[in-house]
């Protein structure tokens, strides 16, 4: 199997070293803007460096594509691979904008290209063991989830800059979780953000820390809170309580929590810094679920449909911080349908 891979920062050097681990990739090419990067790329993977990205996409180059370039380059990538006939693995987002995601969503449906865009929580152990307790009624009745996601320590202001806000850059992850565990829609968002650390958050119209309740489709309250200062370590979890048990995702010796209990000793091991190492497992396991999929002709196992729903939830919930009222998802799809078709006119 010959393997395309496009963008070689850090997440794609990351990416990269665990496609040339697959036995099933006999030949793994590296391409980037910057020729020097793809070389020492190859160099500490083993892969190829090709002269041009553009190499990458011409007919029969490669069998799949992985995408791990730049946000604003995801559409084109995505598209070109699709008109290629090849499988695409595309990093989050797959566009900077709903309207951008909405329009690639339309060409894949149209092709029948098969994407599979990177939500990698859906391959964590522990999210995928709730995502089983659920459906096979362990907890009983289920009646509220609480998400967490906190960093450890902010990401620079160059960043933020274009990181279209915390909800989307950040907690689009829990959105599209909370979807998958529970398989259930949300329907509505009361969010709320405030500022507690750096000036440039609120320079850009973002903010560093997080709260929300979001209404699911069958009645079920979902609860939210994020930040960008989490002193104690690097935080996602996940709590899914029912009328017969409560399930924690993310509870373990690394999660950074201390009991105030008297002989408590809790966590026992260093906490997680980054995203990185908290979920090097589960990034491992999507590109094995992508190589499967490009493999066997399987269907891929997180959609372009799936990350848009994602967002929308993501775009409900920045509305909702911003006019501080709750928002229907409903109430923003047709405007990404309507941003959607303005962008046509204009094309």
């Amino acid at each position: 199997m010959r393997i395309g891979l496009i963008g070689t920062g850090r997440i794609g050097l990351s990416h990269a070293a665990a496609l040339a681990a697959r036995p099933e990739v006999d030949d793994l090419v590296v391409a980037d803007l910057d020729p020097a990067s793809a070389g020492a790329a190859a160099e500490r993977t083993g892969a190829r460096a090709a002269d041009r990205v553009g190499d990458l996409l011409a007919p029969g180059a490669v069998d799949a594509l992985v995408v791990t370039a730049a946000t604003g380059a995801h559409p084109g990538l995505i598209l070109a691979g699709a008109a290629a006939g090849i499988p695409v693995f595309c990093e989050k987002p797959v566009a900077p904008t709903v309207a951008e995601t909405a329009r690639v969503l339309e060409e894949v449906e149209r092709s029948g290209a098969r994407v599979h865009i990177g939500f990698m929580r859906r391959f964590d152990a522990g999210y995928r063991r709730a995502h089983r307790a659920v459906r096979a009624g362990e907890l009983g009745d289920l009646h509220r989830v609480h998400a967490t996601t906190c960093d450890m320590a902010p990401p620079p202001a160059a960043y933020i800059a274009g990181s279209g806000g915390l909800f989307r850059d950040c907690h689009v992850h829990d959105f599209d979780i909370l979807r998958w565990v529970t398989g259930l829609e949300v329907e509505e968002v009361f969010a709320y953000g405030a500022n507690r650390g750096a000036a440039y958050f609120a320079e850009h119209g973002d903010v560093d820390t997080s709260a929300a309740v979001l209404r699911l489709s069958d009645g079920t309250l979902a609860t939210l809170q994020g930040s960008r200062y989490n002193g104690a370590g690097y935080d996602v979890r996940m709590e899914l309580a029912g009328t017969r048990a409560t399930l924690a995702v993310g509870l373990d010796g690394r999660a950074p929590l201390r009991s105030a209990e008297p002989g408590a000793d809790f966590p026992a091991d260093d906490p997680w810094q980054e995203f990185w190492s908290r979920f090097t497992p589960a990034y491992e396991a999507e590109i094995a679920a992508f190589i499967a999929m490009v493999r066997d002709g399987t269907p891929s196992p997180c959609t372009v449909a799936d990350a848009l729903e994602a967002v929308l939830v993501a775009d409900a919930a920045d509305l909702s911080r911003r006019e501080h009222r709750p928002v229907r998802v409903d109430e923003v799809r047709p405007r990404a349908r309507a941003a959607h078709g303005a962008a046509r006119g204009t094309a």
